[in-house]
């Protein structure tokens, strides 16, 4: 197993990542919310779990060893391979997926493109004792920055979605909707997350 990364950022394009490892360049397939955090050109250090296929080696980034964990662990439920189990981790962090699971928070599972109502129930039956204890508190609905006037993160809120399956047309929307959210130097995670709720919804 490789159990993480650590080298120069290469290049970061659409859902992916190249590490610099010993002069390879290794690719990374990243949630929106960790290709946030790497910048190119500089050093990083990237948790990863290597998925084997019979025709292919996938390597995952993340930002942590724990959202890695909860990224294997979400395998262990029936029909959730690892480009859901990416997903969901794109929709929400670790502890708002215990705190779904834990609480059988189907209307919380649901709002992963592609997890219906009855693959929600079978998620929450199925991981309820492996996902560990939920938080305290869900920090899936902590309050957000201030309302800023720039707008940097817009550009990887709006590829995040798309990335994610989102027409260009809803991503621009959406990031417009969760402008308010913003302060100069927002988190852009939240922002994704919330743009993602709001589309969901919608």
């Amino acid at each position: 197993m490789i159990a993480f990364l650590s080298g120069r950022v290469a290049a970061r394009t659409g859902g992916t990542a190249v590490i610099e490892v010993g002069g390879v360049g290794m690719t990374l397939q990243c949630t929106p919310a960790t290709l946030a955090g790497l910048r190119v050109g500089e050093q990083a250090t990237v948790s990863t779990s290597l998925v084997v296929r019979e025709e292919s080696l996938t390597l995952y980034g993340f930002a942590d060893d724990d959202e890695r964990d909860v990224f294997e662990r979400l395998q262990q439920a029936g029909g959730v391979g690892p480009r859901l189990a990416l997903g969901m981790l794109a929709v929400h962090t670790p502890d708002a997926l215990r705190a779904a699971v834990a609480a059988e928070d189907t209307a919380a599972l649901t709002r992963v493109p592609g997890i219906g109502p009855k693959g929600a129930q079978r998620i929450a039956l199925e991981l309820r004792d492996k996902l560990g204890p939920p938080p305290a508190a869900d920090p899936a609905v902590a309050e957000y920055p201030t309302p800023g006037q720039d707008a940097p993160w817009r550009p990887q809120v709006v590829s995040g979605l798309v990335n994610l399956g989102w027409s260009t047309k809803d991503a621009e929307a959406a990031a417009d909707a969760v402008a308010p959210e913003a302060a100069e130097a927002p988190d852009v995670s939240l922002l994704l997350r919330s743009a993602l709720r709001r589309l969901s919804r919608a």
